[in-house]
């Protein structure tokens, strides 16, 4: 299983991205999707995650609720997450993630295969 993150960047706050996550190696639409960040000094952190299949149940952070949205195309192996009015307190690695285990989505344990990163920078 590979997990290819991409779309970090340098932004101003109050701007927008779409990060990308491509996946090979699993059949992507029986595994839900997660993404996870890490900013300098902190732990990792639960951002989003999306159901299996159609992906008809989300789940987010308390923290980017109402701005962040995760989405997934199983046609194209690639889940999503778009970033809208982002704050410096949103800079990190943005990690993608796939679910493997039962139990709680914001529990990194659930997931057993992670990307590599993609660093978000946003400035004030």
């Amino acid at each position: 299983v590979q997990l290819q993150a991409s779309g970090g960047g340098l932004v101003q706050a109050g701007g927008s991205l779409r990060l990308s996550c491509a996946a090979s190696g699993l059949t992507f639409s029986s595994y839900a999707m997660g993404w996870f960040r890490q900013a300098p000094g902190k732990e990792r952190e639960f951002v989003a995650a999306i159901t299996s299949g159609s992906g008809s149940s989300t789940y987010y952070a308390d923290s980017v609720k109402g701005r962040f949205t995760i989405s997934r195309d199983n046609a194209k192996n690639t889940v999503y997450l778009q970033m809208n009015s982002l704050k410096p307190e949103d800079t990190a690695v943005y990690y993608c993630a796939q679910r493997t285990f039962s139990g709680l989505y914001y529990n990194p344990n659930t997931y057993n295969y992670w990307g590599q990163g993609t660093l978000v920078t946003v400035s004030s």
